[in-house]
């Protein structure tokens, strides 16, 4: 095994566990977003069907995955 190959093996051993640890991060905002809110985000959005909300929680969720892959990139 040549060095260049050992070096590629190390960053995409960097890129699983980084991509793991910004899911990881995700979760657990949304459950903390979820235990702060009043209501319980899934059933507003799947029973009630309220798309307002649905819309405010993707946007959230985008908003949360732009932070940790510019945090994981630096």
């Amino acid at each position: 095994m040549s060095l260049n190959e050992l070096i590629n093996i190390k960053y995409i051993i960097a890129s699983l566990v980084y991509s793991i640890l910004g899911i990881v991060v995700l979760f657990i905002a949304f459950w903390v977003i979820e235990k702060i809110t009043p209501e319980n985000l899934w059933k507003e959005i799947l029973e009630k069907q309220n798309l307002a909300l649905a819309i405010v929680f993707a946007a959230f969720v985008i908003a949360i995955a732009i932070i940790i892959s510019s945090a994981i990139h630096s």
